[in-house]
C-alpha cells in the first residue's frame, strides 16, 4: 500500500491487515504496552515505514536497541526463522532486509552527535520544570530572564544564567521594587539547583552551537527520510532533563515551522519513549503546554506518538488526539491496573468479534490491539493484529558500528567543537572588572588628596611658626640696633619675602623633607 505503512495483519482468528495511513501520520498516536510486549519493535517498524516514504523521524532510544535501524537484519539471525513465519502469515510478500539512514545524537557526546540549544531557548518555563522550581523560584527565573533582555545579557549557558543570578542577588533592592520580591534564599536555592543539574551533566545541553531544526528534518539523496536516534540510556538517569528537552525540541517545531495544513505525509514524525515522565508531578501549565503543542503542531506537518506502558499514563485532553493506537497487552495485578485496563478498551470503537478488554490482556508478545484513523479520520474498529518483524538489525550496534556511522554522517564535525561566544558571563564579568578598577583609581584618587591635604597644612603649619619667629627676630634687631636699622633691613626684605627665605631654607633642612616626601608619595601613590 504506497500511501500507508504496513503494520501487520492477520491470520487465523484475525482481520485484515492494518496501515498507518500516510495522509493521517500527523495526527499523533500511541503505543502502549507492558514492559517486554513487543513497543520497541512497533517502535522501529514505524520508523521504518516514515523513513521509506520519505518521511524524517525523531525518536529516543532508552535501552540502545534502536540503534539497529542503521544496520540491516540477517537471515543469520536467530529470529530469521520466526520472522518468515509470521511473514507467510500475515502473507508479508515484499519483506526484505534492508538498513536506514540513520543519524546519532547525544547529549553528552559520547554516543553521537553533540545537541545543544542554550538557556534563553529553552525559556524560564521549560528551565523551571526541569530544576523542580516552587513558584517563587519561577518567578525569580523569569525576573532574570527579563533584566536578560532589557540589559543585552545573551544567557547561552548555565555559567551566563548562574552570574546573572548572581548579579539579581547584588542588585535585588532595585529589581524588588520594580518586578517583585527577589530574595537571596531563592536565588540560593536556584543557584543549588542548577549545581545539581550540572554535576548530572546538563550544563552540556546549553551552549552553542545550538541545533539547527534542519538538521533532524533531511531526506537522503535516495529520497527517504533520515531517522535521528537520541542516545537516551543515560539521560534516562536524569528523567526530568529527558522528558523537558524533548518538549523543548517540540516546542521550537511548533516556533519554528510554517503551517502546511493536511498534507499528504508527515513533514517529520516524532516518537517519544517513556512518555509518562513528561506528565509525573508536572505543573499544569506544562500540561497545558503539552496539550497545545499537541493539539497544534499537527498543522505543521509533525506528528507525535508517545510511547509508554499504560495510557492513563497520559492526561485525557492529550489522549483524545491520539488517533493512532497500537494498544499491546496490559496486566492487570491489581484492582488500579484493572481500572486502568478497562479505561484503556473504553478508547476504542468496539469490534463485536471479540471483547477488547480480554484481547488486551490476553494478546502475546509482538501482537497487539490496533486502531488507525481510516477515511475521513475516522478511528477503524479495534482489530487483533500480529505485528510485522522489522527490516533492520533488532538489537543495538555495536560500538566499531556505530562510530562508523557518525563518522559517515552529512553533519560529521558540526557540533563537535562548542563556541563559546560574549554572552551575560563574559559582559558581567567585564562590568565588574571595570567597576572595580574604577574603584581602586577612585580610592588612590582620595588617598592622594588626603596625602596633599596634609602636606599642605603641615607647609601653612610651619609658614605660621616661621612668620612667629620672624617677628620675634625683628623685634630682637629693632631694640638692639635701633630704628635705623630696623628700616634699613625692612626696605631691602618684606614680610613676605623673609618668610619665604625661611621656608625655602627649612624645606631644605629635615623638617622639608618629610613634608616634600609626604607630597611626593601621595603623588605616586595617586597614579
Amino acid at each position: 500500500m504506497s500511501d500507508g505503512i504496513f503494520i501487520g495483519g492477520g491470520g487465523e482468528g484475525y482481520n485484515d491487515p492494518q496501515h498507518l495511513l500516510l495522509k493521517y501520520g500527523n495526527r499523533h498516536g500511541m503505543i502502549a504496552g507492558a514492559t517486554g510486549t513487543g513497543k520497541t519493535v512497533t517502535l522501529q517498524i514505524l520508523a521504518e515505514g516514515f523513513s521509506n516514504a520519505g518521511v524524517p523521524v525523531f525518536l529516543s532510544d532508552v535501552k540502545g536497541d534502536l540503534s539497529g535501524l542503521a544496520k540491516a537484519g540477517s537471515p543469520d539471525g536467530k529470529l530469521h526463522e520466526p520472522f518468515m513465519s509470521r511473514n507467510a502469515t500475515i502473507n508479508f510478500t515484499t519483506f526484505v532486509y534492508e538498513h536506514f539512514p540513520v543519524t546519532f545524537w547525544d547529549l553528552f557526546g559520547e554516543q553521537g552527535h553533540p545537541i545543544r540549544t542554550t538557556v534563553a531557548e529553552m525559556g524560564p518555563l521549560l528551565l523551571s520544570r526541569m530544576l523542580q522550581l516552587t513558584d517563587a523560584q519561577e518567578g525569580v527565573i523569569n525576573i532574570a530572564f527579563r533584566v536578560s533582555d532589557e540589559q543585552g545579557l545573551p544567557l547561552l549557558d548555565l555559567k551566563d544564567l548562574q552570574s546573572l543570578l548572581v548579579w539579581c542577588g547584588q542588585n535585588a533592592d532595585q529589581l524588588t521594587l520594580r518586578y517583585g520580591n527577589v530574595s537571596a534564599a531563592s536565588i540560593g536555592a536556584i543557584q543549588r539547583a542548577l549545581l545539581v543539574l550540572e554535576n548530572q551533566g546538563g550544563d552540556k545541553l546549553f551552549g552553542e552551537p545550538a541545533l539547527e531544526l534542519s538538521d533532524i528534518i533531511r531526506t537522503d539523496p535516495d529520497g527517504r527520510g533520515r531517522i535521528s536516534v537520541l542516545a537516551a540510556d543515560k539521560l534516562m538517569s536524569s528523567p526530568g532533563l529527558y522528558a523537558t528537552f524533548l518538549l523543548w525540541l517540540l516546542s521550537e517545531l511548533f516556533e519554528e515551522l510554517p503551517e502546511v495544513g493536511n498534507p499528504d505525509k508527515p513533514k517529520l514524525v516524532f516518537f517519544f519513549d517513556e512518555a509518562h515522565l513528561l506528565f509525573e508531578d508536572a505543573p499544569k501549565a506544562l500540561v497545558d503546554k503539552v496539550e497545545q503543542v499537541a493539539r497544534l503542531i499537527r498543522s505543521k506537518g509533525v506528528g507525535v506518538y508517545f510511547v509508554t506502558q499504560n495510557p492513563a499514563d497520559v492526561p485525557d485532553d492529550i489522549l483524545g488526539q491520539l488517533g493512532n493506537r497500537v494498544q499491546h497487552a496490559l496486566r492487570a495485578f491489581t484492582a488500579r491496573d484493572q481500572k486502568n485496563l478497562a479505561r484503556a478498551a473504553e478508547t476504542y470503537r468496539v469490534n463485536p468479534r471479540f471483547d477488547i478488554e480480554e484481547a488486551i490482556k490476553s494478546v502475546g508478545t509482538g501482537e497487539a490491539v490496533v486502531s488507525m484513523l481510516e477515511a475521513k479520520g475516522i478511528p477503524s474498529i479495534a482489530e487483533q493484529t500480529l505485528i510485522r518483524p522489522p527490516s533492520s538489525q533488532l538489537g543495538p550496534l555495536s560500538k566499531p558500528e556505530r562510530a562508523e556511522v557518525i563518522a559517515a554522517s552529512p553533519i560529521a564535525g558540526k557540533y563537535e567543537a562548542t563556541l563559546d561566544r560574549e554572552s551575560a558571563f563574559e559582559v558581567l564579568t567585564k562590568r565588574s572588572e571595570d567597576a572595580s578598577k574604577a574603584a581602586e583609581e577612585a580610592e588612590a584618587a582620595e588617598e592622594a588628596a588626603e596625602q596633599a591635604e596634609k602636606a599642605a597644612k603641615a607647609e601653612a603649619k610651619l609658614r605660621s611658626e616661621l612668620e612667629k619667629e620672624y617677628k620675634k627676630g625683628r623685634r630682637y634687631e629693632t631694640k638692639e640696633y635701633g630704628r635705623s636699622t630696623s628700616r634699613r633691613r625692612s626696605s631691602k626684605e618684606t614680610l613676605g619675602e623673609s618668610v619665604t627665605n625661611l621656608v625655602i631654607k627649612e624645606l631644605k633642612g629635615t623638617t622639608g623633607r618629610r613634608i616634600v616626601r609626604g607630597l611626593l608619595g601621595g603623588l605616586f601613590k595617586g597614579r
